[in-house]
């Protein structure tokens, strides 16, 4: 029998000389087994190579056992999403219940891994629960068990309503053990259970089941898989009863004929809404797209109100009671998910009201909040990668900027764009701590959102949030300040107070510029507390050295380089004498005639050379105001270098 290093020799020499990557990437190619990533290191080692040679190959593995880990853990996700559509495709087309639910056990069964899948359905004739359907299964006991409700592991998940999984099923003594029970469980030689309950609504109709005959921890994805099937196979058991209460209602109405044009004219409607409503869900609609689908099928007005518009005891009634309720001469079905009520559907002037179209506008109100619910997910998750990515490019100046830019990207954000830095506060009575905790959650979704529209970004920090927003380019910092705080005001009811930084640019290639906006936007919101001006807006640009004097941490290297930062520049690069001249202009009192006698220069020099400042610094450097600061980041920039004349 031949060594598995010489085995491998031929694989592993093939490879390019000084390539610790390439035989890696050969097993990777043909689908190899985990074991067959060793063979490389052995044969370096048998061969005596360096020591860096085989680390690099001791890398190398690493890194292709984690890429194969991750192709395999992407095939396994195809597969599960593959078996859902299937499943749901089948429960679409459906005809026989027993077919979908064998297809769903069987598939849960394949995908999981498992020796035995099955179903329990609840017998409420009966008072206890029965096997519905086995996959996988050997014994006939087994697979006729009838069991009491609330026993064995069926019976704690039907009685908490969560999933439970046992690795060793006879050692387990959180549930209730039965005789008949623990027969048939030995007969059929299960040790790892794992439970899943099928609801419907509120309540409990069944368990799904998939087990092993040695101890197995199922992971919580397999869990969540599962927990999928169970919904699917909920939906098939719910889909059959209305269909048999339709049969059953057909059957009814055939003792007259007028009964029966009337009673198929509510199941053609009731048919015609669900096809609207899975078109709808289909391509994307909302939930006013839901309402007016129902309103054609009902002959009637149907309108989504939010929970505290709707009245509060039909509302609670109809939550409590998971149907729509007659108020006055309107219905109402609640729209809730999980114990929250989210709003409501109101089908407007409609006393009468058939159990079908009842069950219709029921329907339609779950189907509305699954559509919130899914957008609200949507929202969360696309407002946490938002937060993420600007508290990476605030905190990790470190990052590799061409994968903070792809982020950017994908998020619909341009971080070459000129932006604009906003910091935001919450001004307002205070409340208690929850109060506060309540409003700031709600000002950071009102930013998340603001940031989503405008394609920036947006994250809570520092008891407040902030924003980049690009900036428009014959836009200004100030009008944007201004137009987030309204804005943001308008969207929690209470005031909040916005400081924007100066534009700033290159933020991937200079991701230390958003720390520094973000500071220059939070001392222009300090500023505005400080005047007395809450629930504004403003921008550095709007306060000058004004804003050093009343921010508490006072910038003073920025007011400078904002001020005559220019004709700094100008002077480092070109060897000018623009800022001594600038300084001699202002000491002389403005007057070009006195400042040549200072300077010793020519008239013209000076002339020449405040052209030139007031390329740099913009036509208006001589207003009374801008004059002030330049003066003022002029003795400041003395100061700061006093050995610059």
């Amino acid at each position: 029998m031949r060594n598995p290093v010489t085995m491998s020799r031929d694989h592993v020499q093939s490879a390019p000389s000084g390539s610790a990557e390439a035989p890696y990437l050969e097993l990777l190619a043909r689908d190899a087994s985990a074991e067959a990533y060793e063979q490389p290191v052995l044969l370096a080692r048998a061969e005596d190579r360096p020591a860096e040679a085989i680390a690099a190959l001791e890398q190398a593995k690493l890194l292709a056992l984690r890429v194969r880990a991750e192709l395999e853990g992407r095939r396994r996700r195809e597969a599960e999403l593959s078996a859902l559509f299937e499943t749901a495709h089948d429960l679409a087309g459906l005809r026989d219940l027993d077919a979908v639910l064998q297809a769903i056990v069987q598939r849960a069964r394949s995908l999981l891994g498992t020796d035995v899948a099955y179903l329990t359905l609840n017998d409420a004739a009966r008072g206890d629960t029965y096997m519905r359907v086995t996959e996988g299964s050997v014994s006939a006991r087994f697979q006729q068990l009838r069991l009491g409700m609330g026993e064995g592991l069926g019976g704690l998940v039907a009685q908490t309503t969560r999933p439970y999984v046992t690795d060793d099923y006879f050692k387990d003594a959180r549930f209730q053990h039965t005789l008949t029970i623990d027969a048939g469980v030995r007969d059929e030689g299960l040790v790892a259970i794992l439970g899943v309950p099928l609801m419907l609504g509120p309540h409990v109709i069944g368990v799904l089941f998939a087990a092993d005959r040695r101890e197995r921890v199922f992971e919580r994805a397999q869990i969540a898989l599962l927990g999928s099937f169970a919904a699917l196979a909920a939906a098939a058991i719910d889909t059959a009863h209305l269909l048999t209460e339709t049969r059953a209602a057909l059957a009814g109405l055939e003792h007259a004929n007028e009964i029966i044009r009337d009673r198929s004219a509510v199941i053609e409607r009731a048919s015609d809404v669900h096809d609207r409503l899975a078109e709808l869900v289909l391509r994307g609609g909302g939930v006013h797209d839901v309402a007016a689908a129902v309103s054609e099928v009902l002959d009637g007005t149907v309108e989504f109100t939010e929970a505290g518009a709707a009245p509060a005891d039909a509302l609670e009634e109809s939550r409590a009671e998971g149907h729509a309720v007659r108020h006055g001469s309107d219905w109402i079905a609640a729209v809730a998910a999980g114990g929250e009520l989210l709003g409501a559907l109101v089908l407007r002037g409609h006393p009468g009201l058939d159990p079908v179209d009842q069950r219709t506008l029921e329907r339609a109100a779950m189907v509305t909040s699954l559509l919130l619910l899914a957008r609200r997910s949507a929202a969360e998750a696309e407002q946490r990668v938002r937060g993420e990515l600007l508290d990476d490019l605030l905190d990790a100046r470190d990052r590799d900027p061409r994968l903070l830019r792809e982020r950017a990207a994908r998020l619909h954000a341009d971080l070459d764009a000129t932006h604009v830095v906003l910091a935001a506060r919450l001004d307002g009575p205070a409340g208690d701590a929850d109060e506060e905790a309540a409003a700031r959650r709600r000002l950071w979704s009102a930013a998340s959102h603001l940031a989503a529209t405008r394609h920036g970004l947006a994250a809570a920090r520092d008891g407040g949030t902030v924003l980049l927003l690009p900036l428009a380019t014959d836009g200004t910092a100030t009008e944007v300040a201004r137009r987030t705080a309204r804005h943001l005001g308008t969207a929690v009811h209470q005031p909040v107070t916005v400081g924007a930084s100066a534009p700033v640019t290159d933020l991937t290639a200079h991701p230390e510029t958003i720390a520094a906006a973000y500071a220059e936007g939070r001392r222009c919101l300090d500023a505005l507390h400080l005047l007395g001006r809450a629930g504004d807006g403003a921008a550095a640009e709007d306060f000058g050295f004004l804003g050093l004097l009343l921010a508490g941490d006072r910038d003073v290297a920025g007011f400078v380089d904002r001020t005559i930062g220019p004709v700094v520049s100008y002077d480092e690069r070109r060897g000018t004498e623009l800022l001594r001249t600038l300084d001699a202009y202002f000491a002389c009192g403005m007057s070009p005639a006195r400042t040549k006698d200072a300077l010793h220069v020519h008239v013209n020099t000076v002339a020449q050379r405040l052209e030139r400042v007031g390329r740099l610094l913009g036509e208006d450097w001589q207003t009374p105001a801008r004059a002030l600061e330049l003066q003022l980041a002029l003795r400041l920039h003395r100061l700061a270098a006093p050995d610059r004349r």
